[in-house]
């Protein structure tokens, strides 16, 4: 072979081997990365040909799958009560993808999970079509709905919490939205889903309010710091006098912190101070304590971290840089302090669980299709963030609130109810309607079942009708109600 034609067959063969190296690197180096690709049509293809699994409430679906016309994907998404449920199932659409449950435990409901490789196996054999898998939630659907019927029109939020395991009762936001409305991929979907943006609708229906959502927690923080005052000693009789003058100069200013209406909180008890919602008092503890130490105790409570549920759960935030004034501002729910619906639920939940603060979480266990048990949660212990005599304490003085006090409308009878009214204040200057919070929670003969934390965004309402008490309170009383009435 002349020279010319050598260097011709050395290069054919240079491209040929090239060629092989190449198609190999593409069926298996890559094959996980092409099979998984978002615009990989036959993946999705294959996705949508069967029924997707179903979230499961209170031993029923809240969700399903209905047939499609006019289009490849065979089964798309539907929602009971989509609206209701929403903050909890998150959505999952053909065109815009998942979030939250629906995207967290996508394996397990899709039926692609590595779990359910037999079941997919079997399947080849019998001819038997494939389907997803379950999740059973720990949702009690009577408290949602008390929840979801409480808040109404009303933008806000409502998180309940079993102080006892951690279990999420309640999850509820408003606006909310129907997921079922662009669960599929057409021109109508893509129209509800661009309606349904912060762009085109101020309200921000889809912001799940309960988790990614922070807020002034205003005057429920005080159990926070009543209980950081408890722990590190600075009270040590809830029925004794404070050292709590009126007016009270907060240090390094000339201003005095003021109390709503003129109440008479002049060294008055821990009690009394939560039950009237002396600022004054907290305010004074707060600066007594000090940063550190109020840090200390938020922090143990779950402040500054984000909670996962599995859903992720922002971090609520107690600052770890003020001054003596802003410590005290800070320690009534002002300043910088912001919290998340949920976070203040286990404020309350730790208390009433005798100091003991249970992580939260809403995924019972995941199931086969053929309802075998692939993974369950167990509850666990997340913090002591006070012990079980100041939890008890604490739980006397909160009971005082709802006996005699700002939240009397979350009275119930026949049962035990413990909580802490607040009122926010809200834009510059506290120049917008403050905040309406409430926390509480009940307690039975077989202990304390439900914690609850309400906030109420009433941007309709008169200023001077805006309180905890008014607004917050009789919805959680309702879900809280709806609770004890489940266990009966």
């Amino acid at each position: 072979m002349n020279k010319p034609l050598r260097r011709i067959a050395i290069f054919c063969g240079l491209l040929v081997l090239a060629l092989l190296v190449r198609v190999n690197w593409i069926q298996y180096g890559r094959a996980e990365e092409l099979n998984t690709h978002e615009y990989n049509r036959r993946v999705l293809i294959e996705r949508y040909s069967h029924e997707r699994g179903n979230i499961i409430v209170d031993g029923k679906p809240i969700t399903g799958s209905a047939k499609t016309d006019g289009t490849d994907f065979a089964y798309k998404r539907t929602y009971t009560d989509g609206p209701m449920w929403a903050p909890v199932t998150g959505y999952a659409s053909q065109a815009f993808g998942a979030n939250q449950i629906e995207n967290l435990e996508d394996g397990v409901l899709s039926g692609n999970d590595d779990r359910l490789f037999f079941d997919r196996t079997m399947g080849m054999f019998t001819g038997k079509k494939q389907r997803g898998g379950n999740v059973v939630t720990t949702l009690n659907s009577a408290a949602q709905k008390a929840a979801f019927k409480g808040l109404g029109k009303k933008k806000g939020a409502v998180a309940a919490l079993d102080p006892q395991t951690g279990k999420i009762l309640a999850l509820a936001s408003a606006p909310s939205y129907d997921p079922s409305k662009f669960a599929g991929n057409s021109d109508k979907d893509s129209k509800a889903w661009t309606a349904l943006g912060k762009k085109n609708d101020a309200n921000d229906p889809m912001l799940n309010r309960a988790l990614r959502e922070t807020y002034p927690p205003g005057s429920t923080f005080k159990v926070l710091t009543a209980a950081a005052a408890l722990e590190h000693g600075t009270v040590t009789d809830p029925d004794a006098a404070t050292d709590s003058p009126l007016p009270w100069i907060m240090p390094g200013t000339t201003s005095p912190l003021p109390n709503e209406n003129n109440i008479p909180c002049k060294n008055v008890s821990l009690r009394e101070a939560l039950r009237m919602s002396c600022n004054t008092v907290f305010g004074k503890l707060g600066a007594d304590l000090g940063k550190d130490k109020m840090l200390e105790t938020a922090k143990k409570f779950g402040f500054n971290a984000e909670h996962f549920t599995p859903v992720r759960a922002d971090a609520s935030y107690f600052s770890d840089d003020m001054n003596v004034s802003q410590t005290a501002l800070s320690s009534i729910g002002q300043f910088d302090t912001r919290a998340t619906p949920l976070q203040m639920a286990m404020i309350a939940s730790a208390v009433a669980n005798d100091g003991k603060l249970m992580k939260p979480y809403m995924v019972d266990r995941l199931e086969a299709p053929n309802l075998d048990v692939l993974e369950q949660t167990e509850p666990e212990e997340m913090n002591r963030p006070l012990s079980q005599e100041h939890a008890q304490i604490l739980q006397s003085v909160m009971e005082t609130v709802v006996n005699d006090g700002t939240g009397k409308n979350a009275q119930i009878p026949g049962v035990t109810v413990g909580g802490k009214t607040g009122t926010a204040q809200h834009g510059e200057n506290n120049s917008k309607n403050p905040y309406a919070w409430f926390i509480s929670y009940a307690k039975t003969d077989g202990g304390s079942p439900v914690a609850v934390a309400v906030v109420v965004e009433d941007e309709e309402a008169s200023r001077d009708d805006i309180s905890g008490g008014g607004l917050a309170a009789p919805i959680a009383k309702s879900v809280m109600k709806a609770v004890v009435d489940s266990k009966e």
